[in-house]
């Protein structure tokens, strides 16, 4: 089989999760992805089978959108939801003062768009010095991070609501490379409260787009009844689509 299958990531599913299932349910040994997704993290992850899979660095560079839900008043050492909460009381964190309103969280968005620096996240796998990140922040060792370039094309904020920990929703397009957990704690704390990211679904890769990406469930029911071919696209139709 040869061509793209657009998945739905599942929440909890690592991408090499679901490269794993689709190369066992299409029976085809060269299986890839574009573009990881963390386990807690969804949405689109586009799935190169067979011969696609030369092409899979062309899908690479593309921008990027995503749907990011940013809990404030609690940090974790991860930056998200998977990590240790380092704070829990959003009072406490530099006087801030809640409610919050929907003004002061959109009147510091503009810091963040357009062209910036980013320093990436120590839960990153980046290397340094030959040794991924990640596996240095397990062990509690923090070295210096030097920011990359990044442009955000776009930062909204879509919802807003209440609470002990108030959760707000951002839609944002960017560039790749771009790490969300890092922009969500950079916002919390030019907020006074601290943030971390408690949900990320990805909408966009380019060339692809949420509305056309399958679940799990109808990918394993179109492989049991013979259908699954009728959803695999063939990469020619689309690499015009990224130039």
């Amino acid at each position: 089989m040869d061509g793209i299958i657009i998945v739905n990531k599942p929440p909890g599913w690592t991408s090499f999760d679901v490269v794993a299932k689709i190369r066992n349910l299409s029976q085809t040994k060269k299986v890839g992805h574009s573009g990881t997704l963390d386990p807690m993290a969804t949405g689109v992850l586009a799935i190169f089978l067979g011969t696609a899979t030369k092409s899979v660095n062309h899908f690479m560079v593309g921008d990027k959108g995503y749907l990011a839900e940013m809990t404030l008043g609690v940090r974790t050492d991860t930056l998200d939801a998977d990590g240790e909460s380092q704070s829990s009381n959003i009072k406490d964190q530099n006087n801030s003062q809640f409610p919050m309103s929907n003004s002061q969280i959109e009147a510091i968005l503009p810091k963040y768009t357009g062209e910036i620096e980013q320093v990436p996240p120590m839960y990153s796998a980046i290397k340094i010095k030959g040794k991924r990140l990640y596996k240095l922040a397990r062990q509690g060792i923090e070295v210096k991070r030097e920011p990359r370039k990044i442009t955000i094309h776009s930062l909204k904020l879509l919802r807003y609501g209440d609470g002990e920990h108030p959760k707000a929703t951002l839609e944002l397009y960017c560039s790749k490379g771009t790490y969300v957990r890092q922009l969500v704690s950079d916002l919390g704390d030019d907020l006074g409260c601290g943030a971390h990211l408690s949900k990320l679904e990805r909408t966009y890769s380019k060339p692809f787009h949420i509305s056309q990406a399958l679940t799990m469930e109808a990918i394993i029911t179109l492989a049991k009844v013979g259908k699954l071919h009728t959803v695999v696209i063939p990469v020619e139709s689309v690499l015009n689509k990224i130039s």
